[in-house]
């Protein structure tokens, strides 16, 4: 290690150790939080204050997060890290509030980090972050087993979805009339419009607006226009969810949307492919504009609502927190993230094997992000 290597360590650690200063103990797991911590090494604590990795985040990415901190508690002399799921938004939040063993390590995302939270996180002194994309992931919109099978495009979700849609007159935005799926499209079924989505602070509402509701909103000429003409006329006109009952809000528990889904077949619900791979027998994914959601046409990105998937790290606590450079190795392990890794058979789709490699590389480095980047 070189001698300003080793002299930022020493100052990071002494900042922590400051920052830890009369704190009390761990906070206690919740009901949403994976396994308790197993036991530390003797002297484990001595640096940090606190000796496990400790996780934020996407709900999306919840259940990967945890087979990731399982594997490494299981297989390493180190605690297990203790995982939330708080959503995209929520992690942010506090993974930006400051640097410390207060604050987490990692916040896990199921979007890019908007340049408002970096900002954010600059201004509390988390000024270095890695990006860690760990692959991909669609956004399914689905419905019961029993339920009707239908292929809608994204033209049909922003007529359903959208609080304010065209009116009979080129340039005129209505509140949305559209009480059945057959009044936006009489191919469509007469089905009450009941969607079941994530709150506002999820990634996977982010990326749905982003790439749904924006996508079928560009299928009208003069509001695609608006992008260009007039931009905060345009996302509030694209982004905007209605809020009369149709788009109920049902929390960042994707397995709660499932089961309600299947106590009502004429609900749709929005969510991550990887909960529709694990719950294959209770729900089915509509086709978008034609393409059903699958491994293959997620990773293609012929599925119109792919998304990659993220870790966020705080270059500061890797080697200071027990544990987390372990954590981001096993990870970036062919035995995790890999073609046949363990991850991928709950749900992920995997990257090429050049981009896991220049990931990795970039992890084993430490290189951050560049504050002017996003």
């Amino acid at each position: 290690m070189s001698f300003l290597n080793r002299a930022l360590t020493l100052t990071v650690t002494a900042a922590v150790a400051v920052l830890i200063s009369g704190c009390g103990p761990a906070e206690t797991p919740t009901a949403q939080d994976n396994a308790q911590p197993s036991a530390a090494p003797a002297g484990s604590q001595t640096q940090s204050g606190r000796d496990y990795v400790y996780v934020v985040g996407s709900s999306t990415v919840y259940p990967f997060a945890t087979i990731v901190a399982e594997r490494f508690g299981r297989g390493s002399r180190f605690r297990t890290p203790k995982v939330e799921s708080t959503g995209s938004g929520g992690g942010f939040k506090l993974f930006c509030g400051g640097v410390g063993v207060d604050h987490p390590d990692v916040s896990n995302s199921s979007r890019t980090i908007k340049p408002s939270e970096m900002e954010a996180c600059a201004r509390n002194g988390v000024s270095e972050i890695l990006e860690v994309k760990i692959g991909y992931d669609g956004i399914v919109f689905a419905n019961a087993v029993g339920a009707p099978t239908v292929n809608l495009t994204l033209r049909d979700i922003y007529f359903a979805l959208a609080r304010l849609v065209p009116g009979d007159i080129e340039g005129k935005l209505v509140a949305n009339p559209n009480r059945y799926w057959s009044d936006v499209n009489p191919a469509l079924p007469r089905l009450r419009i009941e969607v079941l989505g994530p709150p506002p602070t999820s990634g996977t509402r982010d990326e749905f607006v982003e790439h749904a509701m924006e996508g079928g909103c560009n299928t009208v000429p003069w509001i695609r226009v608006m992008a260009i003409s007039d931009p905060p006329r345009y996302r509030a006109v694209c982004h905007t969810i209605r809020e009369d009952g149709a788009c109920v809000e049902a929390g960042e528990n994707d397995n709660l949307i499932v089961q309600k889904l299947e106590a009502n077949p004429d609900a749709f619900g929005i969510f991550g492919f990887n909960f529709l791979d694990q719950n294959t027998e209770k729900v089915k994914g509509a086709s978008i504009d034609g393409i059903a959601p699958g491994f293959d046409s997620i990773a293609n990105a012929s599925y119109p609502i792919s998304r990659p998937l993220y870790f966020y790290v705080k270059k500061a606590h890797v080697d200071v927190i027990p544990g987390l450079r372990g954590f981001l190795d096993e990870l970036t392990s062919d035995r995790a993230w890999g073609d046949e890794g363990y991850l991928s058979d709950r749900g992920l789709i995997t990257m090429p094997i050049e981009e896991r490699n220049r990931v990795a590389t970039n992890v084993r480095d430490l290189i951050p992000l560049p504050l002017a980047s996003k």
